[in-house]
């Protein structure tokens, strides 16, 4: 197998919660609501695999590291590799979650769900067995997190993030709660939490750009390369060791917010694969995530536009 070249890099996403998405909207052309003018879509979900497929949209070689389990699993695993991913899947005693949405009253109303069960120790031990090893081969290696939590202990991605730095791997972590905290102890190049996950995870007292801005520059004190603090639809916080700068995006109509962090963190792990200074890959992140919101497709969007759009994202250094 041939070394990835820098232009397309190999990106490896763990992803410990992959998510069966059956979602039944009205038929497109339809005035009419109802069982016989319903369209029906069926596609991978779960962060890891929205990650993946936006890394994937910007033409990056993506492997997939992950628990795959059940008829749900199959089914996700078969749609993950016809979206060109390369699947490492870890078999799994329970079935991958799912879940069934109805929108065709424009809303999004959950009709049933099915969620991930807490992985067994020889599936974890294979988990981290072929994470780590992909990991490490791979450019850059984006680890995020699990859900519910209590499908892997906060320790499994610690002591992943750790190996994958001893193995020389450019660690990318998007993570919250006592995961985030005990990956943020072991030094990973970038580290991803929206501000709330921040507040939850006591790192910060409110949302004030003030009291974000201590916290993240303790995580980097601490040993984080890079701390990227998304806020919804207020500018990003970035800090490293330095300076600390604010990312502003265009304001744009939503269609859907979900999957813009994902979409930022994928893009973010591909200009660093690229060999980009780490602003350049968050100005990346910033307009593949400002634009994700504009679609239905949740880690979804064209490379030649997202690249055309980061010429509109503006970087404000803080004093």
């Amino acid at each position: 197998m041939s070394p990835p070249q820098a232009s397309e890099p190999w990106v490896c996403v763990v992803a410990p919660t992959s998510v069966l998405m059956v979602e039944i909207e009205n038929a497109t052309g339809s005035d009419e609501a109802g069982p016989s003018h319903a369209e029906i879509h069926v596609h991978p979900g779960g962060q890891g695999l929205w990650v993946a497929s936006m890394a994937r949209s910007l033409d990056a070689r993506v492997s997939v590291c992950g628990p795959f389990g059940g008829e749900t699993g199959a089914i996700l695993r078969q749609l993950a590799e016809t979206d060109g991913l390369d699947v490492t899947a870890v078999e799994y005693a329970e079935g991958s979650a799912a879940r069934v949405h109805d929108r065709r009253s424009g809303e999004r109303k959950e009709v049933a769900s099915m969620p991930a069960q807490a992985l067994r120790r020889h599936e974890t031990d294979e988990f981290f067995g072929a994470a780590l090893v992909t990991g490490t081969e791979a450019d850059v290696c984006v680890i995020t997190g699990a859900q519910p939590a209590d499908v892997l202990g906060a320790d499994f991605f610690a002591r992943l993030t750790h190996d994958l730095l001893v193995g020389g791997a450019l660690v990318v972590a998007d993570l919250s709660a006592e995961a985030a905290v005990q990956v943020a102890a072991q030094g990973p190049t970038l580290l991803k939490m929206s501000h709330l996950e921040v507040i939850a995870a006591g790192l910060a007292d409110e949302e004030t750009v003030d009291s974000l801005h201590w916290a993240a520059r303790d995580l980097v004190a601490q040993g984080v390369g890079t701390m990227v603090v998304s806020r919804a639809d207020e500018p990003t916080l970035v800090v490293d060791p330095e300076g600390s700068w604010l990312v502003h995006t265009p304001a744009l109509s939503t269609v859907d917010h979900r999957g813009a962090g994902d979409s930022m963190t994928a893009a973010i792990a591909v200009g660093l694969g690229r060999g980009m200074p780490v602003l350049e890959a968050v100005r990346l992140g910033a307009a593949a995530g400002t634009l994700n919101v504009t679609r239905r497709g949740l880690g979804t969007g064209g490379r030649a536009q997202i690249e055309r759009f980061a010429t509109r994202v503006m970087i404000e250094e803080l004093d």
